[in-house]
């Protein structure tokens, strides 16, 4: 008899162990998966004041206690700067999920909760840097080449206004015009562009392939205009009459 009612705590202390162990979980409208809430857990609802230690940095922020530890990232993303898949929160040695609750997991006011930053959000944000210098440099490199192309877009309109004239340009500043441009496809070419950048890139490179496509049309309209004809004409003028006297000196 004794040892049926010895197997009996066995059982029900067992049991009772296994379902302190495992935890309910429920999703929330908003999709987070929480900590399911029994009627023993629940509590009447106040403010604690966390202590969160991060690094050589120490915040304090002021949370519901029936708030989950997901809730205290979002909070803590306006004092760090870090985003809530970058967070790592720790509470009495263990890292808390987003979806368990503070007082369910004994936190009290005052309490010291360590935040971590997710290493590999390190490394992900490391190669963001570096991704948004590479931009900045193309868009600097692509403004210097805007830059020279306006330039040569007036030279180039100059020498059509007169062809159109019908005035003659010397070979010879079509030809270097075609050259400049040229340089300026070469710089593009060798920028390396992403995104908007390389759209600007595009758009700039079409800009000198207009141009020289319209230099090459130039070139052959101001070979067939023909300079004009200098004539000189020579003044002739009729000697003054001499009329000299000569004054004779005693």
């Amino acid at each position: 008899m004794l040892k049926k009612k010895l197997s009996v705590r066995e059982s029900s202390s067992s049991s009772s162990a296994t379902t302190e162990e495992e935890t309910a979980w429920e999703m929330r409208p908003g999709g987070m998966l929480v900590q399911k809430r029994t009627t023993k857990t629940e509590s009447p609802t106040t403010n604690l004041r966390l202590r969160i230690a991060y690094g050589a940095l120490r915040y304090e922020i002021c949370v519901s206690s029936m708030a989950t530890f997901g809730e205290v990232k979002k909070v803590l993303s306006a004092e760090t700067g870090l985003g809530v898949d970058e967070q790592r929160l720790v509470y009495r040695g263990k890292e808390r999920k987003n979806g368990e609750y503070l007082d369910v997991c004994g936190v009290k006011d005052r309490s010291k909760v360590v935040l971590i930053q997710d290493p590999s959000s390190i490394e992900r944000r490391f190669i963001q840097m570096r991704i948004n210098v590479k931009i900045q440099n193309a868009h600097r490199a692509i403004n210097n080449v805007s830059v020279e192309v306006d330039q040569l877009v007036d030279q180039v309109s100059a020498i059509e206004k007169s062809t159109s004239d019908g005035v003659k340009v010397p070979e010879v500043q079509i030809t270097t015009l075609i050259e400049l441009l040229m340089r300026q496809a070469i710089k593009l070419e060798s920028i390396s562009a992403e995104g908007d950048a390389s759209a600007q890139k595009t758009l700039q490179g079409k800009r000198v392939q207009k141009c020289v496509e319209t230099l090459d049309q130039l070139k052959v309209c101001n070979a067939r205009i023909k300079p004009p004809v200098v004539t000189t004409k020579w003044e002739t003028f009729d000697h003054p009459p001499s009329s000299t006297k000569w004054e004779l000196f005693d």
